[in-house]
This record gives C-alpha cells, sequence and structure tokens, in this order.
C-alpha cells in the first residue's frame, strides 16, 4: 500500500471516521502497517476480535489496554506523518 493512502487512512481514523479508513486498509492484507491500520480501525468499531486477527498479520503484539488515540500516534510515528 502506498503510504500516502496509508496516511489519507490514518487521518480518517484520527476524524473518527473509521467506515472510510476501513475502505481504504482493507486492500492491502500484505503490508505490514497497512494490516496494523485494519486492526486500529476495528478497535474503533469495537470489534476486538477482528482487530486482535489484524495484529496477529500485523505481527503486533496486541495491547493489554488497547488506547485507540495511543495506537494511532504509534502508527503516525511509524510512518512519519
Amino acid at each position: 500500500m502506498k503510504k500516502d493512502d496509508l496516511s489519507k487512512a490514518l487521518g480518517l481514523m484520527r476524524k473518527g471516521d473509521w467506515e472510510a479508513a476501513h475502505l481504504i486498509v482493507q486492500k492491502d492484507e500484505e503490508s505490514p502497517l497497512a494490516c496494523w491500520a485494519h486492526g486500529i480501525v476495528h478497535l474503533m468499531e469495537g470489534d476486538t476480535s477482528n482487530a486482535r486477527y489484524w495484529y496477529r498479520e500485523a505481527k503486533r503484539e496486541f495491547p493489554a489496554k488497547p488506547s485507540i488515540e495511543e495506537e494511532i500516534r504509534a502508527l503516525s510515528a511509524a510512518l512519519e506523518v
């Protein structure tokens, strides 16, 4: 997935628009960053089991106490946005 696409999804996530962000991130099931973003949008949706799946696909440990804000900040730092 292009960095621009992930940045756009991240911007939507920051605005709370997980549905629009999901449309972007679901297009890439290979990139660890896209899989992580996919997990975050499912956290935003309230679908923890699906979020856990995408964190595994991203090779990331699922947080013991997930904080959507902290995850978005960490993803932003990883994207250097």
